[in-house]
């Protein structure tokens, strides 16, 4: 499946150059998804514009700055006009419906006749159509009737738990089924501020926690009580805006950079419970995307910084989509957190955006308001779009067999799309074919539902083998308990030969003193085994980054380099020998440079001997399994660094303390050279960009 996803991207990549695509004014100006690796591979296009909405084109004049659009149950759509003080209303096609920009009082409400709106930032449309607006200038929500009738006016609040000095700034709000009103409010830093049916404030919902560094709080605690007082204040980032999805959940979004959770979901108690299990927390663009610029576009902002997300809209089964105004990106995701596509970005392209403040969801279809543009866009999915969503929404209704079959299909759109294989394992899994889903899993990238599936895997696999299992068993126990008979006689007949040269480094690792001390004064020891043992070393490193199990293997595949482990493995091996050589030639060691070379060679024994069996084990062991394959490689090292100061001390005759301080200095040595070295290499280079630059200069002027 590897070649698949490798064509798939190559012809992706020639279709968009050659343009066998739509033409470039249908098209956003890049198509990625992110891979396991962070890697930004080409995907098809999740949605196109299906039209545009422009104010001139209702007849109502130039939209003016407009904040928030919103879709009610029946398709209509709501835009906050905020710049001409207006609500527009639109039928499902886009055609204009009515325009609310005076508001009579209702029956009952005792109001000035008529009213107006200054400045509304937010709005909401309840099932009863009841229409609530932010009235954010006006410092206070409206709620209005299908009709456009006052019903309602919730003035700014008064609170215990209110700040001092604060004043009430709606900019967005949301109601739940139970009628009760969620506003995002300027300087709420406390959270979302949560009001009854009857306008009450009730208080706080969720909260950003306060993102600070130690150096400022250190600094805040030395600091006298004047200068405290004028130092910036330690307040947790507000909230930009909110949703509610299906279930009574609050999605809320802060608009802060770099941040590594910037969408939360909040259960009534307030606590965040977004799933973030997949290869990426929900943020957006996981690094910089170098992408060309068409004409007339800046290509810097398209790289500019991380993303920051404005707007959250939850959507079904589960999925919602954050709006990312650093890049003018649509992110969506699943309920686990998975990115499903991206689509947007800067242009003035029929499919990009210049400045998008809000979007929402209408039926498959995305609603995206453009301030800077003064328009509204309808997006529509594409076959790609439709079957991911298809996918996903199978999948969560519990029909693994659809999802399987939408999922088969976005792989021939798209092999680079590792959540299809992954969905396509986990139908498998259901059909007890496990083996299989076990690729499935392994193509995707997902550890932890491989590690179930292998799991059934090898239960089924003791079942049925396990007469042939215990046969083997028996019968090497047999032989091993006949060696052990035969070796017992042969020393007893004094055909024993005493420990040799092969033999001293195994003798050594289990009795470091005595082994150390024959290496060094019986000359027991040789170069030759430490040369051996240390080649030894690169070959089973080699090996543990190619053949570790799915498990434990975090390596990408396209770069490993055994060249590059071997330097991994030798360099060090050399610093080491050179570094204490030469610190203990002035501290009085008695070592000479071939005994340090034996002692490190032969403390190395033990990587060998573990990382073999542990190689084998990690690939017959599940996930809960893996503590003990880091748990045999913590004794390797650890049984490595006792070997390699006993040696250390058994060679120079130093004592414990010394032999400590000479160890740590050899680290600093080794770092010295290193340092020694790069700055060298960096001279040379100067010196010869030099002269090539003196001989090009020379030859331009014969």
């Amino acid at each position: 499946m590897t070649w698949i996803r490798r064509m798939t991207s190559v012809l992706v990549l020639i279709s968009l150059f050659l343009g066998l695509a739509p033409e470039a004014d249908a098209l956003p100006d890049y198509g990625y998804n992110y891979s396991y690796w962070g890697d930004a591979e080409p995907a098809p296009y999740p949605y196109l514009a299906e039209r545009h909405i422009y104010g001139t084109d209702l007849g109502i004049g130039e939209l003016n700055t407009p904040q928030d659009v919103f879709v009610a149950d029946d398709h209509h759509i709501y835009i906050a006009d905020t710049g001409n003080n207006r609500i527009v209303v639109l039928d499902e096609q886009g055609k204009l419906i009515r325009i609310i920009k005076d508001f009579p009082p209702g029956d009952g409400v005792e109001a000035p006749m008529p009213d107006h709106f200054n400045k509304p930032y937010g709005l909401y449309v309840d099932p009863n159509r009841n229409l609530y607006v932010a009235d954010t200038q006006n410092q206070r929500i409206v709620k209005l009737d299908e009709q456009g009738q006052l019903l309602q006016i919730i003035e700014a609040p008064e609170s215990s738990v209110l700040p001092e000095g604060f004043q009430f700034f709606p900019n967005k709000i949301y109601v739940d089924l139970a009628n009760r009103i969620y506003v995002v409010a300027q300087g709420a830093y406390e959270g979302i501020m949560e009001f009854d049916t009857s306008g009450s404030f009730k208080g706080y919902v969720g909260t950003n926690k306060v993102r600070f560094s130690p150096a400022d709080l250190l600094w805040k605690r030395l600091s006298t009580k004047e200068q405290s007082e004028q130092m910036e204040l330690f307040l947790p980032v507000e909230f930009s805006n909110l949703d509610v999805d299906e279930r009574g959940f609050i999605y809320a979004v802060s608009a802060e950079i770099n941040s590594k959770a910037p969408i939360k979901r909040f259960n009534p108690s307030g606590e965040d419970i977004l799933r973030r299990e997949g290869y990426f927390s929900p943020m957006g663009d996981v690094s910089v995307i170098h992408v060309e610029a068409s004409e007339g576009e800046a290509a810097d902002l398209q790289n500019a910084g991380s993303s920051r997300f404005i707007d959250v809209v939850s959507d079904v089964s589960g999925m919602y989509s954050g709006l990312d105004s650093a890049r003018n990106r649509i992110f969506t995701y699943d309920r686990d957190g998975n990115l499903l596509y991206q689509f947007g970005g800067v242009g003035t392209r029929s499919d990009n955006f210049q400045k998008p403040v809000a979007m929402a969801m209408q039926g498959e279809r995305m609603v995206v308001l453009d301030q800077e543009m003064n328009r509204l866009t309808i997006f529509a999915p594409t076959r790609y779009g439709e079957l991911i969503r298809s996918a996903v929404k199978a999948h969560y209704d519990g029909r693994a067999d659809e999802a399987a079959t939408a999922w088969e299909e976005v792989l021939q759109l798209n092999a680079n799309f590792d959540i299809a294989y992954i969905g396509i394992g986990k139908a498998l899994m259901k059909k007890d074919q496990n083996h299989l889903a076990m690729e499935y899993f392994k193509h995707g990238n997902n550890r932890k539902y491989y590690s179930e599936a292998f799991k059934r895997y090898r239960k089924e696999f003791l079942w049925d083998h396990f007469g042939t299992m215990m046969t083997g068993l028996l019968t090497a126990a047999a032989l091993a308990i006949a060696a052990r008979v035969l070796w017992v006689r042969r020393r007893a007949k004094a055909f024993y030969v005493d420990r040799g040269v092969i033999s001293t480094p195994f003798h050594t690792i289990f009795r470091p003193f005595n082994g150390f001390w024959e290496m060094k004064y019986e000359q027991k020891g040789r170069i030759k085994i430490a040369v051996m043992i240390l080649m030894l070393l690169m070959l089973v490193m080699i090996l543990k980054q190619q053949y570790t199990g799915f498990i434990v293997n975090f390596n990408k595949p396209s770069e490993l380099n055994s060249l590059s482990e071997l330097s991994y493995v030798a360099l060090p091996f050399l610093l080491f020998c050179i570094a204490n050589w030469s610190l203990t030639t002035l501290m009085d060691g008695e070592g000479k440079f071939r005994d340090i070379v034996m002692a490190t060679g032969y403390s190395l024994l033990p990587l060998v001997i573990v990382y073999i069996p542990q190689i084998l084990f990690s690939n017959i062991m599940t996930r809960e399994e893996a503590t003990f394959y880091y748990l045999m490689e913590t004794i390797a090292v650890i049984w490595f660094l006792w070997l390699l100061f006993v040696g250390m001390m058994t060679v120079h005759q130093y004592s414990i303390y010394k032999t400590i301080l000479t160890l740590f200095l050899t680290v600093i040595v080794m770092l010295f050279i290193v340092f020694l070295g790069i700055l060298c290499f960096s001279l040379l280079q100067q010196m010869i960009a030099f002269a090539q630059s003196i001989f090009i200069e020379i030859r331009a002027r014969l």
